[in-house]
């Protein structure tokens, strides 16, 4: 139904709670999976795939990472960039080198990365990116110096999507809302009662899934997408479509 059978995708974030269900999105769609993250450990749960292990911030080690993936298993058909990380969640908690670590890792990270990656699939003919932004790129939901940086992604997406556009690159953003893995469980620890707290502002009364997140990620990349570029797609339980609290609240 996809398209992607035997079609090589690269994955990186390969080994955390939504890089999995990437993963297996796309064996389920019958590609051929390389699987990237900066820990050999964090991709031992992970079968059938092959695997790359580089630091993302390191743009000498992932060119050379990049080298040896095309080398040894072609030019990816799809690229999926996917690492990401924050830790500063309010304007209070971001000083310079909370700063310098989110824009390094979640913007900076993902050029070190698409840039190679993206000459190799023009000079074999062009293919997919999808890169995994967030809501908070599109509107505030706190964690300033993530958002920024995501948003910084969008820009870069859509700067890719209009100029590669005629080398057959198509390019876009998945734009999770919360969705729950580990990625959470500093902030239950602190408050057991949060994520009640948080499904509350979520228009479908829930948060949106891993599976969710690499299901709209494999469409995109996908030939059923083959007209969509430049696209930040939200999937976040309709988090961006309007502010519910305040209707509930206030009428």
């Amino acid at each position: 139904m996809f398209g992607l059978n035997d079609k090589h995708v690269v994955i990186s974030g390969a080994g955390g709670g939504i890089g999995r269900s990437i993963v297996a999105a796309f064996q389920a769609a019958g590609a051929r999976v390389t699987a990237c993250d900066r820990d050999a450990a964090l991709l031992d749960a992970l079968d059938g795939v092959a695997k790359s292990m580089f630091e993302l911030t390191d743009a000498d080690a992932t060119e050379r990472a990049v080298a040896a993936i095309v080398a040894e298993h072609g030019a990816p058909d799809v690229l999926v960039s996917n690492a990401g990380f924050s830790r500063a969640e309010t304007m209070e908690t971001v000083n310079r080198q909370s700063w310098d670590q989110e824009v390094e890792i979640n913007l900076t990270g993902s050029f070190n990365l698409i840039d190679p990656t993206m000459k190799a699939m023009i000079a074999n003919g062009g293919g997919a990116i999808v890169m995994t932004s967030t809501v908070n790129a599109l509107s505030h939901y706190g964690n300033p110096a993530y958002a920024a940086a995501k948003a910084g992604l969008v820009a870069y997406m859509r700067a890719i999507a209009v100029e590669n556009g005629r080398h057959n690159i198509r390019a876009n953003c998945i734009c999770p809302g919360s969705v729950r893995t580990p990625a959470w469980d500093h902030r239950v620890a602190k408050d057991p009662d949060l994520l009640p707290k948080v499904v509350a502002h979520y228009p479908l009364g829930k948060l949106a899934t891993p599976v969710d997140v690499a299901n709209a990620t494999v469409f995109l990349a996908s030939p059923l997408a083959g007209a969509i570029t430049g696209v930040a797609l939200p999937v976040d339980a309709g988090l961006t479509a309007g502010n519910l609290r305040f209707i509930r609240d206030v009428f």
